[in-house]
Order: C-alpha cells, then structure tokens, then sequence
C-alpha cells in the first residue's frame, strides 16, 4: 500500500458525488499493470478528499505526482518513497499519543479492514476496497479491538 500511495497521480483520482474513484495503476498483486480501481468516500469525519484537495492546494501542485516531498520553505523536492509514508504514520501516531513501535504504513490497511469488520461492514465490501482475493487473508487482517464485543456467547451465558 506504501508503494501504491506514492505513485498516485492527480489523475488517477477522479473525483464523484459523495467521494471519488481512485485508479490504481500497479501494484504488488498487479505487477502487469492492469491497474484497478476502487472507490474512496469522502465520509464525515475523516474527509480524505478534502485533506488531499488542501494538500494539493498548499503544495501547488496540478499534475504529476500526487505525493511529493516538501521542503521546509515549502518547495517541492520530488516523490516520496513507500518508507517515508511509514515514517509519517509513526510521527502521527506518536503525536496522538500512541506507541509509535506499534504502526506501520501497513497500519492505514489494516486499520480499515479492522475498523470495517467491527463496524459491521460485509466482507466482501471490504475485500473490494482492500482488493484482497481471498476472504482467509483478508481475515488476518482483523484485530480485534475488544475481544468480548460481540462475542458469541453473550446470549447464553
């Protein structure tokens, strides 16, 4: 997914009522390229396509690569590597007040699918987001936040 992210163009988000279609172009279960694409809400509360409009706005950025580094004095210094985006989830999670030793990049995908199960959310929903194959991985994926949540034996016991 870190690798994904950092090869996003600002064309390959198209945006739609309610969010936008994002077109993945390669990825680690596409490496012919056949590109896929999946669909990101704006939502409520988190508005990941507000937050990227600003950033482009703020970085000035119209084509090309969506992610860039940035300099201090704001001036862009070319893409971002897959480690930078695990760096940046860490210093975020720190900031929030967080073990930072317990995020990756990985995290972002593993914290929607967690987030989605527990929600409710059908499985394979989630799986054409995540564009997991097999229901099985997609599964070890879920970290159960509250073990007793939902736990099948409430009604009995």
């Amino acid at each position: 997914m870190r690798s994904e992210l950092v090869a996003l163009n600002v064309s390959d988000i198209q945006e739609m009522e309610g969010g936008a279609k994002v077109t993945i172009r390669r990825s680690k279960t596409d490496q012919e390229g056949a590109g896929q694409t999946i669909g990101i809400l704006e939502g409520s509360r988190l508005r990941p396509l507000s937050s990227v409009r600003a950033w482009l706005d703020a970085a000035q950025i119209t084509d090309g690569l969506l992610f860039q580094r940035l300099s201090k004095a704001g001036k862009l210094l070319g893409p971002m590597t897959p480690d930078a985006i695990a760096l940046l989830v860490k210093h975020y999670a720190k900031r929030a007040g967080f073990d930072a030793s317990q995020f990756s990049g990985h995290s972002l995908r593993a914290g929607f699918i967690t987030s989605g199960a527990e929600a409710g959310n059908d499985a394979l929903r989630i799986a054409e987001v995540s564009r997991h194959k097999s229901l099985d991985v997609l599964r070890g994926y879920v970290r159960r936040a509250n073990l007793l949540k939902d736990h099948p034996g409430a009604s009995f016991m």
